[in-house]
């Protein structure tokens, strides 16, 4: 948990209840394991806290509506920490798409290596496993496109140790006739990406949930936009609405996958 005031003091604090009780924080970011993403969101906001919480906002949709009632009682902002959603690139590229027509069909694929028992990414009791990771994007990035999906299969390959899932693969088809192909894991080489086909084109965007040689810091346009929201008491880009409607669709893709 970050601790810095928007005075610019920094400080270091021993322990995240100190950041929690100093009267100069007004907000701290929350970049936790996924099973700790709750507790200290709760924590943060009952301590009168704006709170950035790391992406995916809970472990479900039930955890993410916990958080979401308990801001509206706070009083304060909370966002989930979907970075990519801030890149310039990024928006050019669903903006274009929502002036022309939706797209017939979006596949979106995030994978990399992971293979150390000890990750946390590994670990089901930290929340682990590829779908929360990384599948979570690749989910985002298809409802932004596509709004919310009305049916949902997916399958996956699982880890015999860990029990975390390291591959999964679904099909999602929306209201509007659309259809999308996901796909994550921590088996394959470096590989992201996002397709959309319309009547009118193919479109594909590499790397579109990182920008590690860029001009544009999606983390720093990310946290400037919240620091502008608490500031100056106006909405979040990312709304609690989109970040449960997420995590529900996740819900769908991990109760099709255990069939």
């Amino acid at each position: 948990m970050a601790l810095v005031s928007w005075q610019s003091v920094v400080k270091v604090a021993r322990t995240y209840d100190e950041v929690l009780r100093d009267a100069d924080v007004d907000a701290v970011y929350i970049p936790l394991v996924n099973s700790l993403h709750k507790e200290w969101t709760l924590g943060a906001l009952a301590a009168g806290k704006h709170g950035l919480c790391e992406k995916p906002l809970g472990i479900n949709a039930a955890e993410a509506e916990d958080m979401a009632a308990a801001a509206s009682r706070s009083g304060r902002l909370l966002m989930e920490a979907f970075m990519y959603r801030f890149h310039p690139r990024m928006r050019t590229f669903v903006e274009g798409l929502h002036a022309d027509e939706r797209p017939l069909h979006v596949q979106a694929t995030f994978g990399f290596p992971l293979s150390d028992p000890s990750n946390y990414r590994m670990q089901p009791a930290l929340g682990g496993g590829a779908l929360l990771d990384v599948g979570c994007y690749t989910v985002s990035v298809a409802r932004w496109l596509l709004g919310e999906p009305d049916t949902v299969l997916a399958r996956a390959r699982f880890d015999q140790k860990t029990g975390v899932d390291m591959s999964v693969s679904s099909l999602l088809h929306f209201s509007g006739g659309g259809t999308a192909s996901l796909w994550c894991s921590f088996e394959s080489a470096e590989e992201q990406g996002v397709t959309a086909v319309t009547t009118k084109g193919t479109y594909a965007l590499e790397r579109p949930f990182t920008a590690w040689q860029d001009p544009h810091d999606p983390y720093q346009l990310m946290v400037e936009s919240f620091a502008d929201s608490v500031q100056n008491g106006t909405e979040c880009e990312v709304s609690l609405d989109e970040s449960i409607a997420n995590m529900r669709a996740l819900d769908r893709i991990r109760e099709a996958m255990q069939a």
